[in-house]
């Protein structure tokens, strides 16, 4: 096993919580007056952190008004619609007994990370499980990776990082080492392959047995 330590991206790489965060939009942009966005387009913004997102839908000037309305309803439906991904348990497992170690390294809220983390039985497999406002970066930062590393006592020249969107990508590259990433999120395979991603597959199930060993 070349590697050491493997990062995991949550959303649309370790889980789906697309119908949930879609269900937030639509719950919050008709009390601001605005259109409820479709899924698609909710699935197109979302990757950058909440804040990132949500200003793709409203006035800057209105970000504060509809976290406020957001979050409290996040915070209470956020396990409705959390489901993890085809092979995502098994292969966090299957690492972890090898004595790989795992971690989640997302923009998702790391309060919210942490409890969909212990929903799905990531947890147990997983040393850390770092998220947006647990520092005061963001994917790709140099300095949250760095940070993650450090947490970690990871060596880039045995990590690698599993993910689904450019944003990882260039994250695990500033770093300088892979990103694997899968299709099973917010960006097709063209637009991972123009992002450089080190290899791209369709699931994570495919990925293990190719990058991992895994079957």
């Amino acid at each position: 096993m070349r590697f050491n330590t493997v990062l995991f991206d949550l959303d649309g790489t370790l889980m789906d919580h697309l119908p949930a965060i879609h269900r937030c939009y639509a719950h919050t942009l008709p009390q601001l007056g605005l259109p409820a966005p479709t899924y698609e387009q909710v699935k197109r913004a979302i990757g950058g952190g909440l804040e990132n997102a949500m200003v793709k839908f409203i006035p800057a000037a209105r970000l504060g008004e509809a976290l406020a309305i957001y979050r409290p309803f996040w915070d209470a439906n956020l396990l409705t619609g959390a489901d993890p991904m085809p092979g995502a348990l098994a292969l966090l497992e299957r690492l972890h007994a090898r004595g790989i170690v795992c971690a989640v390294f997302t923009n998702k809220l790391g309060t919210s990370a942490r409890q969909v983390c212990a929903h799905l039985g990531f947890t147990p497999h997983v040393l850390q499980v770092i998220g947006a406002k647990d520092t005061p970066w963001l994917k790709p930062a140099p300095e949250f990776t760095a940070h993650a590393l450090k947490l970690l006592d990871a060596d880039p020249a045995t990590t690698c990082l599993v993910g689904d969107s450019p944003w990882d990508v260039q994250a695990a590259h500033n770093a300088g080492f892979p990103c694997f990433a899968v299709t099973t999120g917010t960006h097709t395979a063209d637009e991972l392959r123009a992002a450089g991603a080190d290899g791209i597959y369709e699931n994570l199930t495919a990925l293990g047995a190719a990058e991992f060993l895994v079957t």
